[in-house]
């Protein structure tokens, strides 16, 4: 038997999957898990990204996009968790090997369920209206990709 993924969308959806389990062979595993993000949630955080970027002046100064991208992540993150719901991943700071610094061990936003890409967009959103952003391309993500 070869691999099989079932996106638990709908009923019958639910069914096959159930039907797969039950006649399954032995020793077979069987692993359920929030879906990861699409493609087009992330073409859509990164546009969004890039024009806060050229926008937005971050801790006092325009940002390249990866610097923005950063910074807006682990607000993000910082957000999510004082709500009630930290990303499935967290982000560390450890001292460098000489002792001299710092090195970040970031959140990636590219481990983000589809759940918290989502999310990211929402919140993007909202850093935008109060800050003023002129979004450069606006393209609605489809229910059926959240």
């Amino acid at each position: 038997m070869d691999k099989q993924t079932y996106h638990l969308t709908t009923p019958v959806a639910r069914q096959n999957a159930a039907r797969a389990v039950s006649v399954a062979p032995e020793g077979m595993i069987c692993e359920i898990k929030p879906a990861t993000k699409k493609r087009i949630q992330e073409e859509k955080y990164h546009a969004m990204i890039g024009d806060i970027a050229k926008q937005v002046e971050l801790i006092g100064a325009k940002r390249s996009a990866e610097d923005a991208k950063r910074l807006l992540i682990d607000a993000f993150a910082r957000a999510m968790r004082e709500a009630g719901t930290p990303l499935k991943q967290e982000g560390r700071i450890l001292p460098s090997l000489d002792g001299s610094g710092f090195v970040q061990l970031g959140i990636q936003s590219r481990h983000f369920y589809a759940k918290e890409a989502a999310e990211f967009i929402e919140y993007l959103y909202a850093f935008g209206s109060e800050h003023g952003v002129l979004w450069s391309e606006r393209f609605d993500i489809p229910e059926w990709v959240r």
